[in-house]
Order: structure tokens, then sequence, then C-alpha cells
């Protein structure tokens, strides 16, 4: 058993607030997930229990402090990766992060990465011409892609943008909605145009969608067409056929770049449907100058609580993919636990 130790740490007040949050909600996190305890003695932090436990939320009270010495603001997501890239001994990941700015939104507010994986997933997206981002819900895959059209066009890099998107229901049947062709795609494009407003504003937007620089439309109207001069994003992946996926990556001309994003554990595709995207992984895997970026868990950025829920659900098919592996004497298709072959930036070995 190790003896207790402790450790100061001198920050400013404004700092301390932030690092304590609403509530001491952000300390008590750090205190739980170390079993330390941290006061406040004049201008110094005390942080009191084991010395590992102690040298893990020291390194990260000052990380934190670091960034907000920066003009970050501190919040949940934040804490929470901190705690996580300390439990797995990775210093200064915000420093490598918070100096990676892809652009503005139209209320000014940056827009970067938050996570190594989104890290790598961008530099990934700057040096190859076609990039798989591959992770589940809330890792930033679509938004991170879009600012990086979006910037692209405003320096001129490309002529126009084009975002596309298979139109399949997610459970549930809209074939019957009002409207011509258009109103009846629109509700599947939403997710596109939220990106967009936020990133390059609605009056923006609509000047150069009038222009036709920038195109948003369901994947089928892709056929037949080649895409010059154009970064294209492919959203929802995992619901393309393999021939909708051939066709979409045989639309790409000279001077273009496409992103296609996409997480294998949410297909609308019906029962027994093969997906496009799982056959382009193990299709495209050593190809030059097509990258697979995987993102995880620890890399969701939506509220704390949708990191927690992917990671039951990754926890629960993996111990459904056991079972059936005990059953059958065959492998699943993967344990989900294991993501060595899910970092960004390596190809993929089936």
């Amino acid at each position: 058993m190790s003896e207790n130790t402790e450790r100061e740490v001198d920050i400013s007040e404004d700092s301390r607030i932030s690092i304590f949050g609403k509530l001491d909600s952000h300390i008590k996190k750090i205190e739980k997930a170390f079993k330390v305890t941290v006061v406040e003695r004049g201008d110094l932090l005390r942080i009191k229990g084991s010395k590992e436990g102690v040298d893990m939320a020291y390194e990260v009270i000052t990380e934190l402090d670091g960034i907000r010495e920066k003009g970050n603001e501190i919040d949940e997501q934040k804490v929470d990766y901190a705690i996580s890239m300390a439990e797995e001994n990775i210093r200064n990941a915000f420093e490598d992060i918070d100096s990676d700015i892809i652009c503005h939104t139209i209320s000014g507010r940056p827009v970067k990465p938050k996570t190594l994986g989104q890290k790598k997933y961008v530099d990934a997206i700057r040096d190859n011409m076609i990039v798989f981002g591959l992770g589940p819900a809330g890792t930033g895959k679509t938004y991170l892609a879009m600012a990086m059209a979006i910037t692209a066009f405003k320096n001129e890099e490309v002529g126009r943008i084009i975002l596309t998107r298979p139109a399949i229901e997610a459970g549930e049947k809209l074939g019957f909605l009002p409207g011509d062709l258009q109103s009846k795609v629109d509700p599947y494009l939403r997710p596109l145009y939220d990106a967009l407003y936020q990133i390059m504003g609605a009056e923006s937007f609509l000047k150069n969608s009038e222009k036709g620089l920038i195109e948003v439309a369901p994947l089928a109207y892709m056929r037949g067409r080649t895409l010059d001069n154009a970064y294209i994003i492919l959203d929802e992946a995992q619901n393309t056929t393999p021939a909708q996926m051939k066709m979409f990556l045989t639309r790409i001309g000279f001077g273009s770049k496409a992103i296609i994003t996409g997480d294998l554990t949410q297909k609308d595709l019906a029962p027994g449907t093969l997906s496009g995207l799982d056959t382009a992984i193990k299709v495209l895997k050593n190809i030059e100058d097509i990258d697979f970026s995987y993102l995880t868990a620890r890399d969701v950025v939506r509220h704390p609580l949708v990191q927690r829920i992917v990671k039951a659900y990754e926890e629960y098919e993996a111990k459904k993919e056991g079972q059936f592996s005990d059953k059958t004497g065959k492998r699943g298709r993967r344990d989900i636990k294991d993501d060595s072959k899910y970092r960004t930036g390596k190809r993929l070995r089936i």
C-alpha cells in the first residue's frame, strides 16, 4: 500500500475558479478519479493522497491551468479528457491540440480538434486525397470535415464544396412526407445544413449555394458526374451499398479531396445488406493517398453522458461477440475492446 503524500500547485484565482467548476463539480471529478483530496490554502492548491494519485491529479490540474491561461474555457469534456490522458500517462495533450485552429464559426468561436484522435484525423485530411473518418456518434467526424472543407473553399484551394449522404431512413418510413423531392430529402441532409450555418453563416451559404458553389444533395445525385476541383464529403457512409460506395469514389476528379465519414455500429440498411463502408475498408486498405482514421469513445466531445453511453454499447457488443465466438468456435466480427487497429493514421489490417 502506497504512503500518502501531498503536493502544492500555485495557480491564479481565475484558474482556480474554472478548475473547481460550478459547485466544485470539476475538482470532485479529479478527486474521485485519483482518490485524492484537493483543498485551497491561500494562493495554493494542496493535493493529498497516494503518490501515484497525487502525481496524476497534479498533472491534470497543471494541464487545465495551462489551457485556461491561453483563454480557453474549462468544461466537463476537457476535465474528463485530461483525466483519461493522465491515466494513460500521456502528457501535454492539450498543448498539441490547442494550437491547431482550423477556422472560426460565424459567432467567432474557434473550431479546432478537442482530442488527440481528432488532431490525427485533421492531420490525415491535410495529408491525403481520400480520408475515411470512422468512429461512434459525437466524435466530430462530420463537423471537422466540414470545417476543413469550408476553410479550403475560403482559401480558394478548391472551387466548390459538395456534401452528400445516402437517403436511408433510421428505422422510420419518411417516403410519404408532403412536398417535392428536395423537401423529402432535406430531413436526411439537415445535419450538414446545421454545420454549414454554424461555420459559414446562413447568408453566405445561401449565396454560394445559388451560384452552385456549395451543393448539398443525396448520394443518388452523384451518379454520372466527374467532380473536379471540389471538396467532397460523404456522410453516414455505413448506409451505402458496395455499388454506391464504388460509384462515389470513382466520381473524384483532378484537384479534389474526399472525406468519407461513418459509424460502423449504426447501420440502417436492410437486414442482410452488405455495407459499402465495410467493403471499402477491405478493398482500399493498401492504396497510397487513402487513409483510415479511427476515432473511439474517448474522442466523443458531446455531453460526457454520450461518451459513457457509447462505451456501454461497445462493451455490450464485445460481450455479445465473445458469447457468439464461444458457441460457434469462430471469432466474432471483431473485439471492440481491442482498439489497436482503430488508431488514426494506420492502415487497417483484417
